[in-house]
């Protein structure tokens, strides 16, 4: 990409073709998709935690999924078009089609309205629970976006209010088997916290890579938070994020089941490797669709799986000591 073509007085590339319906459809981002796995783990945790007599039908995964996907979806229509005249400085972003192409404010509105309403429809027909969810999901994309709040550009609220996301996955999840509940309060601060820790990450990558290659300023315009961030504290927020998610989310461990404490160790390893991932070129930590294709971090989650079907099988009974006050005595 040309930066200096882009930076101009006017900031405006110099030729923009009228969008096409492809066009449109692409600021859905629905290649995104992939990130409502973080729903599963609130399906699973439901039915281990909660023995309802409710029976959760197919049509309720689907309904789920497709409020998730059709939310998202709306929150990213809004999240592209409002930041056109910002991404044109960004080293990719920049080729995104809002960017690249002169687009209808009203068939982009149009768009983000039918995505809501399938949305919120969606969830509203498999039950209650997920539909009050699912408004605040889609409450969320016009808080993080839209002026005058858009917390995107206030530093800290905007790792906060994104990853809020996370929990908002889980509560979904969870509502597909038990409409009647929430997660416990414990869960979903580990969650939410551990999803600032990957949105912490992701800006920390970000800094060091534009810096390194187009300077602080560029960087700034692109996006108005990176002005109070430095390298140090960004990377002292994941680190901050990282713990808080692993405190909370051993206090959800040691009351829920005590077995799966011996899954910290693949947990907190999990959080190193996501570090290590950030501080590379180019890292797919800027887009997290794409960590899919890094073998250690999946390699670090399929043992993870493993260790948590382990641990749900098997009782260890020894565990016990770390719920119960007990003392070393050396005499």
């Amino acid at each position: 990409m040309d930066m200096e073509a882009l930076d101009r007085s006017d900031g405006t590339p110099s030729a923009r073709k009228a969008a096409t319906f492809s066009d449109y459809l692409t600021l859905a981002r629905l290649d995104h998709a992939t990130k409502q796995i973080f729903i599963v783990p609130g399906i699973a945790l439901a039915c281990l935690l909660r023995h309802t007599e409710r029976k959760m039908l197919a049509v309720d995964l689907l309904l789920g999924f497709l409020a998730a996907v059709c939310i998202a979806s709306a929150n990213y229509v809004i999240n592209e078009y409002l930041d056109r005249d910002f991404d044109r400085y960004h080293p990719t972003k920049s080729q995104r089609r809002a960017v690249q192409c002169e687009m209808c404010v009203v068939r982009v509105t149009s768009e983000w309205i039918v995505l809501l309403i399938a949305g919120l429809a969606s969830a509203l027909a498999a039950n209650v629970t997920l539909f009050l969810i699912a408004c605040v999901f889609a409450l969320q994309g016009l808080i993080y976006n839209v002026p005058p709040v858009r917390t995107k550009d206030k530093p800290y609220l905007d790792v906060l209010s994104e990853s809020v996301n996370n929990p908002l996955r889980l509560m979904i999840g969870w509502a597909m088997v038990d409409p009647t509940t929430l997660p416990p309060s414990s869960i979903i601060l580990s969650y939410w916290l551990g999803g600032a820790f990957l949105m912490a990450a992701k800006r920390y990558s970000e800094y060091r890579e534009i810096v390194t290659l187009h300077g602080r300023e560029l960087l700034v315009r692109y996006r108005a938070s990176f002005a109070h961030y430095s390298e140090v504290s960004l990377n002292v927020s994941c680190f901050t994020y990282g713990l808080l998610s692993t405190f909370f989310l051993a206090i959800f461990l040691i009351k829920y089941r005590l077995e799966y404490l011996l899954l910290m160790p693949a947990v907190i390893a999990l959080f190193g490797q996501y570090l290590v991932l950030a501080m590379k070129p180019n890292s797919s930590a800027q887009n997290p669709e794409k960590l899919f294709k890094e073998s250690g971090l999946m390699s670090l989650v399929g043992l993870l799986l493993v260790l948590f079907v382990l641990t749900t099988l098997i009782d260890i009974p020894g565990l016990s000591v770390f719920s119960s006050q007990r003392f070393i005595t050396i005499r």
